[in-house]
């Protein structure tokens, strides 16, 4: 039996506006404003790289989740999960070197708290995005 590889190509666009700011553009997506965050004199209230990056970790997390969640046949209410990434100065250069991800899950009364924790421990394991990069990913979850 041939087994072949999986490639997939994800394209997109940033186009600069004006001052420290721009635009992404993915074919058939809605646009977003980006811009360099305020503590690299840019500006408040935009999407940044930084803020992206640390959303990515987060993002594929919960589509991670959410796959293996439902193979298992988890019957959960809710998920709601917030992430911090620390930007710090390593050897001249700055980098996340930590996304910390805490995941909140409510189970329906008489799911198995402890198979939800090892299904989002699996669903960190195999994120693709996290997998992706050289940050730590640190998961913190909440089971109810």
């Amino acid at each position: 039996m041939e087994v072949r590889s999986k490639v997939y190509t994800y394209r997109t666009a940033v186009r600069w506006t004006e001052q420290k700011k721009g635009t992404i553009t993915c074919e058939g997506k809605p646009d977003i404003q980006v811009a360099t965050p305020p503590e690299f004199k840019g500006h408040e209230g935009i999407w940044s790289p930084e803020d992206l990056y640390v959303a990515a970790a987060n993002i594929c997390l919960m589509t991670t989740f959410l796959a293996v969640a439902e193979r298992a046949g988890l019957a959960f209410t809710s998920y709601h999960c917030e992430a911090e990434g620390r930007l710090e100065l390593v050897e001249g250069k700055f980098q996340v070197t930590v996304i910390t991800l805490r995941p909140q899950i409510a189970l329906q009364s008489g799911s198995d708290a402890a198979k939800a924790k090892e299904l989002i421990e699996k669903a960190e394991a195999n994120c693709l995005i996290s997998n992706s990069m050289k940050t730590r990913i640190t998961l913190e979850p909440t089971i109810t």
